[in-house]
């Protein structure tokens, strides 16, 4: 078993900036990728970003070149980097975590507003 932890949303102002913060406890040896994903009101949950355990990231089109997947092995820690934001960023964030490669995980979810 492997819970999940995020913080550090909130609410602001476009073309400001966030970082959202995951830490995972339990069964971490066996996590293989983790990521965050977000649901606006009224749509689908999507991946927005994933981090392999070699450090590799792939990102959503919506997403790159604005935010940044990275984690801290030592405090068992992956954050999200949220520059340029927009208010279509708008959604609650989930971290996730696939582990022995079938099984996933969520966190508690952490509001992200953009608005003026």
């Amino acid at each position: 078993q492997v819970q999940l932890v995020d913080s550090g949303g909130g609410l602001v102002q476009p073309g400001g900036s966030l970082r959202l913060s995951c830490t995972a406890s339990g069964s971490i040896a066996s996590i293989n990728i983790m990521g965050w994903a977000r649901q606006a009101p009224g749509k689908q949950r999507e991946l927005v970003a994933i981090i392999t355990n070699n450090g590799s990231t792939n990102y959503a089109d919506s997403v790159k070149g604005r935010f940044t997947i990275t984690r801290d092995n030592a405090k068992n820690t992956v954050y999200l980097q949220m520059n340029s934001l927009k208010p279509e960023d708008t959604a609650v964030y989930y971290c996730n975590a696939l582990a022995n490669w079938d099984d996933e995980y969520w966190g508690q979810g952490s509001q992200v507003t953009v608005s003026s």
